[in-house]
């Protein structure tokens, strides 16, 4: 699979699972996972949270984090492995377009002082199909498809 492919391929499981496991470095060095709703445009992933959440604190003492989409029921059965660095973010226009109505459960808004977005920049992406195809993304060094 080309890096064009691979890229394609990685934006279809993206709009195919819409939640995924992020995980993050807890204080004292401990790995520490939980659902969030995955949102996208392209290779570029956000999530949305509140600035008073741990996951917060916890990318603000190590910005490197791991997001695991696929396989769950609801989604697909493909899977992918998403090395990142975060970017805790308040830009309003990102806000807006990630906002959504299901967000309204925990924000009165878009304009909400709390609500705050997760930008994740993949450095290594692993792709693993349900027919077998594999493929790794790479930031640096571009596609190298198996």
């Amino acid at each position: 699979m080309d890096n064009r492919e691979l890229e394609q391929t990685i934006i279809k499981v993206l709009d195919d699972n819409k939640f995924g496991s992020f995980g993050t470095i807890e204080a004292g060095n401990k790995p520490k996972v939980r659902y969030m709703a995955v949102f996208h445009e392209g290779l570029d992933i956000y999530l949305a949270t509140s600035r008073k959440t741990h996951k917060v604190e916890e990318l603000q003492d190590n910005p490197h984090a791991f997001l695991l989409l696929g396989y769950e029921a609801g989604g697909s059965k493909d899977v992918l492995e998403i090395e990142a660095t975060v970017a805790v973010t308040e830009n309003e226009d990102l806000r807006s377009k990630v906002w959504s109505k299901e967000l309204e459960q925990w924000f009165t808004g878009p304009d909400d002082p709390d609500y705050v977005i997760l930008r994740l920049t993949p450095t290594r992406m692993e792709y693993a199909g349900k027919d077998k195809q594999h493929g790794v993304w790479e930031s640096t060094a571009g596609a190298v498809g198996k």
